[in-house]
Order: C-alpha cells, then structure tokens, then sequence
C-alpha cells in the first residue's frame, strides 16, 4: 500500500489584508506530483481526487509502506529525508516524483522556500527592526527553529548546490549536520565540484542529477538498484574489472 501525506502550513503572507504581501505565497509547482485518490492511497483532502497545483513552501511529504521484498530489514521504518539547498529549480518536486514512483518508505521535509517569507518572517511576527543586519538576524534565528530541528530529526540530509546562486546557508547546514553525524547527500553539477571538495569529503555519496539521490534511496532502504547502470553497456562489475577482493574466501 502507498500511503501520502502531505501537511501543508499556510504561507503568512495568504492571511495578510495587504496587497503588496498578499500576493507573495511562497509555493512551487508540482506538475508532474499528480496524486489521485484510489483505494491504496490516503490524504489529508477530502476531495475524492487530489491534484495539487503547488507545494506549500513548508509542505511535508510521507510516502509509506513499500511491498519490495528486500524492505524487510527495514519494515515499519519511514526514513525521514530532509533536503537543503537552492530554492529555484525543481530538484526536490523531481525527487518527490521519485520517491512516489519507487514507492519509498520516506517522509521529505525542507527549509521553508520561500525566499521572500524566510527574509521578513520576524520582522511580521515580532516588529521591523532599523538596521539590515538586525532584520536579517531575527529572521535568521527565528528559520533556524525549523531547520535545525528537522535536521536534528533526519535520518538523511540532502544538500543541494546551484551553479548560479551561492548557497551559504546550505554549506552551513552541511556542516551541522555532519557535526550531528547524519548520513549526508550531496546534489551539484561536476562543474562545481572542486569549490565543493571539502563539503564532499563529508558527504557519504555525492550525486550530479536528482534521479541518483532517488536510486540511493531505493537501494540503501530497499537493496534495489536501478536496471541500467550509469556507465550503461560500459560497466563492468568489479570482480572482472579488478579481480576479486578475497582470492582466497
């Protein structure tokens, strides 16, 4: 059975009277993320088919319940998955897509996306302050509540590198959670790859495409791995490439 939960908080700005914040909602798209209702998978809508135009900046996603006969090591176990980094790209609907494809035992939670919200979130709530850096440092601690505890929480950290942006915060949150001794992921192009090295070394895999952080997932939850190698006809299995680890068994 799949099961899917997707629990939504409403963006500030969607409750606020003024136009020039109401119009800043803080979602992305999931056009291909199209779950409809049927028999084996539950949601927290009521509606009998549940097409989801967006994801809510601070959306979570349960995906539960795989049937590979390899979870069994694993059963009853939904691996909480946290994702970090860049905001402007679709990287987390494609591992989303995923993982609903693989039917993977995981719970997906990330920084709230919203560039806009994660900027003025305190100054809303607590009262503007003078200076930038004092706005900024408000805003700052008041993100970190979510980010850290779900951090703290995760089972797997993903931390995903733009080549456009500088991404501190994400380089920050890699080194936290390597400090806490979680499983890390790295996500980025090769072209990046040496500003990175040192985050890297951290890092228990390192990957260049979303689809890779989907097939690591399946195989360290479930033992299964994808049917065509990214090497393609190319690869050859160690023991005939290499010779075999233990000649003498």
């Amino acid at each position: 059975m799949f099961i899917s939960s997707a629990l939504s908080f409403s963006s500030t700005r969607a409750r606020m009277s003024a136009s020039s914040l109401a119009s800043r909602q803080g979602t992305f798209p999931i056009p291909k993320l199209n779950l409809v209702s049927n028999s084996n998978l539950v949601s927290n809508k009521t509606s009998s088919a549940y097409n989801p135009p967006c994801m809510n900046a601070c959306t979570r996603y349960h995906f539960s319940n795989s049937t590979n006969a390899n979870a069994n090591a694993n059963a009853g176990k939904v691996w909480k998955v946290y994702l970090s980094g860049e905001i402007h790209s679709d990287w987390r609907e494609v591992i989303a897509q995923g993982i609903h494809e693989h039917k993977l035992p995981v719970s997906l939670t990330s920084l709230n996306t919203s560039h806009e919200d994660s900027d003025d979130c305190a100054a809303i709530i607590l009262g503007m302050e003078e200076k930038r850096q004092n706005w900024d440092a408000i805003g700052a601690r008041m993100n970190a509540v979510r980010t850290q505890t779900l951090i703290q929480e995760a089972d797997v950290v993903v931390v995903r590198f733009g080549e456009k942006y500088r991404q501190w915060n994400a380089a920050f949150d890699a080194g936290y959670a390597a400090a806490l001794g979680k499983s890390i992921i790295t996500l980025h192009p090769p072209s990046i790859s040496h500003m990175l090295k040192e985050v890297n070394a951290s890092a228990n895999v390192v990957c260049e495409d979303p689809s890779q952080v989907v097939d690591t997932l399946a195989y360290v939850i479930e033992g299964s791995l994808p049917s065509t190698p990214r090497d393609g006809d190319s690869f050859i299995p160690i023991a005939d490439r290499l010779g075999k680890g233990n000649p003498n068994p």
